[in-house]
């Protein structure tokens, strides 16, 4: 039986999908053994786990988020046809994780399934993942639940420049534009119904982002309320682009302005 090259049979599994990840999800401007990420620490933390509302005297319990107490967790929303915000989110940071440690990056999760009979974690162990291993950044994926009239799009939620994020604001501000830029680069609007139009959202209130010792940011990737954004956040192709457009705002945060700043 005559031999077929080996690069012919990867490009026929990948175009039938049996390789993991759609065609293109793999870095385009990552070359052969290209590890530009090596030495790095990416946090990654796909918002709710599946099987909060299945243990809701868990989550409702009140945690120290670093000025005061919040809920430990909420189920997240769906979209109206009843896909949850916590598989997207996992579905977009399984890929992240593929490509990030693909780059050469170690990457840290804060959860390690999607189950309906897990809960979790809470919002301070979310904030504080990836302190001790004194990680590089973290990024925290969501989908909103806004039934405001026409609200769609994508907005990137970054902490304020007092209290306990004052030292890593600098960091998750720079993060938070670059995160913006890699969303629009992607083809993603921004969100129709946040104060300002410019995407960005300054937050104080939020767990995820105060106990974190690193640049971070939360994103909300479109308002899964909307049928558009829905159709684009429960697809195979639409999860690929989040990821993509994610990964990219992290490579060119960690090796354009994390090195400046180290640098100066």
């Amino acid at each position: 039986m005559e031999r077929v090259p080996y690069a012919l049979i990867a490009c026929a599994l990948a175009l039938a999908g049996m390789l993991p990840g759609p065609v293109g999800d793999a870095p385009a401007d990552a070359g052969a053994g290209s590890e530009p990420l090596a030495g790095r620490t990416v946090v990654i933390d796909p918002g709710h786990q599946l099987g909060n509302a299945r243990h809701a005297s868990r989550i409702n319990r009140t945690v120290w988020i670093g000025n005061g107490r919040r809920q430990c967790n909420t189920t997240g929303t769906a979209t109206d046809g009843g896909f949850p915000e916590a598989t997207f989110a996992w579905r977009v940071a399984r890929r992240m994780e593929h490509r990030l440690e693909a780059l050469g990056a170690r990457v840290i999760m804060t959860r390690d399934s999607n189950s309906q009979g897990a809960w979790g974690p809470c919002v301070d162990e979310r904030g504080r993942r990836g302190n001790r291993a004194h990680a590089d950044l973290k990024i925290s994926i969501h989908g909103d639940g806004s039934y405001a009239r026409g609200a769609h799009g994508f907005h990137v939620i970054y902490a304020a420049d007092r209290g306990l994020t004052q030292d890593t604001f600098r960091r998750s501000h720079a993060l938070a534009l670059d995160t913006r830029a890699a969303m629009q680069h992607a083809g993603f609007r921004r969100a129709t119904y946040i104060a300002g139009g410019d995407g960005l959202d300054v937050r104080s209130d939020l767990g995820t982002l105060n106990l974190s010792q690193m640049a971070t940011v939360m994103v909300e990737c479109g308002n899964m309320r909307d049928a558009g954004d829905a159709g684009r956040m429960r697809s195979s192709r639409g999860e690929a682009r989040y990821a993509g457009a994610l990964v990219r705002a992290a490579r060119h945060y960690l090796t354009q302005h994390d090195r400046t700043e180290a640098a100066g």
